[in-house]
C-alpha cells in the first residue's frame, strides 16, 4: 500500500523575521535545524521509514530533507519542481503585517495565518490546487506501495492535502495549521479535522 507523508520545512530566516517568503530562497535558522531534528526523533520513535524522499528545490526545504535523509539513511533525495511553494507575486518579501493592508478584503483569516488569495503576478489557490494534483499524479504513477515523503512548504502542502481528499481549498486553509516541521499523512481513509502525525514546537506561522 502506498502511504504519502507531507512534511513542512523547518523555520527559515524569513519565517523568523516575519517576511512572506514564497519563492525567496533563504536558509534554515538554527531553530529550523532543531525543529527538523526533533521531527526526525519522532519519526524514529514511531518506527516510520521512507522508501523515497522528494523535495522542493528551495534551500529551506532541501536542507530539511537532507537532515531527514541522513538520519534515516534514505539513499537519495529527488528534487520535484512542482513541490515549490506558492508564488506570492507582489507579496513576496513583504512583511506579514502588511497582508491585511495590501490584500483585504481578499483574504482568509485563521487563528495562526492570514491567507491572501489573489496576489498580483502570483498564484491563486485554485492554480496551486491544480499543481498539487500534478504532484499526486506523478507520485501515484511512480509508486504503487511503500512510504513516500514529500518535503515542501505551507501553502502547497495544504493544497496537496486538499487534492488528495478532494476537499474545498478554502475549508482546508481554515481547518488546521501546517507549521514548521509538522508531518501529515495522506491515508486511504476519510480525511480528519487534524491530519497531523506529529506537531513540532511552533514559533512562527
Amino acid at each position: 500500500m502506498l502511504k504519502i507523508y507531507l512534511a513542512r520545512h523547518g523555520q527559515d530566516q524569513d519565517n523568523a523575521n516575519g517576511i512572506l517568503n514564497g519563492h525567496r530562497d533563504m536558509p534554515l535558522t538554527e531553530l529550523g535545524i532543531e525543529q527538523t531534528k526533533e521531527l526526525v526523533k519522532k519519526i524514529k520513535t514511531a518506527g516510520i521509514t521512507f522508501a523515497k524522499i522528494y523535495s522542493s528545490p528551495l534551500q529551506r526545504v532541501y536542507e530539511s530533507a537532507e537532515i531527514i535523509s541522513a538520519a534515516l539513511a534514505v539513499d537519495k533525495i529527488e528534487i520535484m519542481p512542482e513541490l515549490i511553494e506558492r508564488d506570492f507575486g507582489i507579496m513576496t518579501g513583504k512583511s506579514v503585517s502588511l497582508i491585511e493592508k495590501m490584500c483585504a478584503p481578499d483574504i482568509i483569516k485563521t487563528p495562526t495565518v492570514t491567507y491572501f488569495l489573489h496576489p498580483e503576478n502570483g498564484e491563486s489557490f485554485p492554480q496551486l490546487l491544480d499543481r498539487a494534483r500534478l504532484v499526486l499524479d506523478k507520485i501515484e504513477k511512480r509508486h504503487k506501495n511503500g512510504n513516500i515523503l514529500l518535503m515542501t512548504s505551507g501553502d502547497i502542502g495544504k493544497m496537496i492535502y486538499a487534492a488528495h481528499y478532494n476537499l474545498d481549498w478554502e475549508d482546508v486553509l481554515s481547518n488546521f495549521h501546517f507549521g514548521n516541521s509538522d508531518l501529515l499523512l495522506l491515508s486511504d481513509k476519510k480525511s480528519s479535522i487534524d491530519p497531523h502525525v506529529f506537531n513540532i514546537r511552533q514559533y512562527n506561522g
